[in-house]
């Protein structure tokens, strides 16, 4: 293969090179940084050359440099963000309620605003956060774009889940199955009550075997306890309840997580998923892990598995437990508080 070659204005004529990579500064919006580059070398000479693609190199290095001080998504980041959820960067543009081509000069290599970045960036990192925003703007884009996505972006989140999920087996189960198994013995369950009632099945079994039901974490959301994973799988039933599946093989369960989930149900399966919310307000973990937000400000924060098992192992104490057959005397107990008020 032929050598390239490029003009040199010392030797005037066309020469081969050689690349030397050295540390360079420049300046970008005012500012001057430093940063890894490249120099092209004369073969004859020494003296240095003019190549476009070094120069091009340079200004990205120069672009990289400046993104990294100030916290702007990588380009590389965002160039992966159509393929990671199967839609076309127009598609996305809108979905996110920029102009049409506003994410086709971000792939091109166009600075982002801090704002704008931050939203890439998670977009990029949390799976959940991109479907939560194509199910509020569906309707921005076509339907082939959004069943496409959808498809993509569900996968994804199973494909975490799965993994998280692993080590459970077999003898345990995970939280998706626990959740089917909620639905399939409740009636007329919501979303909001299952959330509450895998919530109380984690705090109980933490009481009861000194170990967690499942691994998934709990978000403390306005509207209390919440497992992400659970929300998105059931989010299109909203306020209407979950429709049963098929009949769940009860012999996936370990004979103590089963009695748990059984008493749950039983106990708190028979209150509506508001006053099961009203229940887990009054309750240390969510309101500690909320502590100073306002009250109706979004929050993903996390509340600790240690906090929920150190609280319900009280719960358990208190009430002189002796077995999971006595999770009423709580339920009972927090109807009558709210009743109060």
């Amino acid at each position: 293969m032929a050598k390239e070659m490029v003009f040199c204005e010392t030797c005037r004529k066309d020469v081969g090179f050689n690349v030397k990579e050295v540390m360079q500064r420049g300046r970008l919006k005012g500012e001057e940084y430093e940063y890894p580059g490249k120099i092209a070398i004369c073969d004859e000479c020494g003296d240095e050359v003019y190549v476009a693609e070094i120069e091009d190199w340079n200004l990205k290095s120069l672009y990289d440099a400046y993104r990294q001080s100030k916290g702007i998504i990588p380009q590389e980041k965002i160039n992966e963000i159509p393929e990671k959820y199967n839609i076309g960067k127009r598609p996305l543009s809108l979905l996110l309620g920029w102009g049409e081509i506003t994410f086709s000069r971000f792939c091109e290599g166009y600075l982002p605003s801090k704002q704008y970045s931050d939203i890439l960036e998670k977009i990029y990192d949390d799976p959940y956060f991109f479907k939560e925003m194509l199910e509020k703007n569906k309707d921005s884009i076509s339907p082939v774009a959004y069943e496409k996505s959808f498809k993509a972006v569900d996968g994804l989140i199973k494909q975490s889940t799965v993994q998280k999920n692993e080590g459970n087996r077999p003898g345990k189960t995970g939280l998706e199955e626990d959740a089917a198994y909620i639905v399939y013995k409740c009636e007329d369950i919501t979303p909001l009550a299952l959330q509450k009632l895998l919530y109380y099945s984690q705090g109980f079994y933490f009481a009861f075997e000194g170990k967690p039901l499942f691994e998934d974490d709990c978000e403390a959301w306005v509207h209390g306890p919440v497992y992400r994973y659970i929300f998105y799988k059931y989010c299109q039933y909203k306020y209407d309840p979950v429709k049963k599946g098929e009949a769940v093989d009860e012999s996936i369960f370990e004979t103590s997580q089963k009695v748990i989930l059984d008493n749950v149900i039983n106990f708190f399966g028979c209150y509506s998923g508001k006053t099961l919310e009203r229940f887990t307000h009054m309750e240390r973990p969510w309101l500690q892990t909320r502590s100073g937000l306002p009250m109706f400000e979004n929050s993903g924060r996390i509340i600790p598995k240690e906090l929920i098992k150190e609280y319900f192992t009280e719960v358990k104490e208190k009430f002189n437990m002796l077995h999971p057959g006595d999770i009423g005397k709580y339920s009972e107990d927090l109807f009558e508080k709210i009743r109060r008020f």
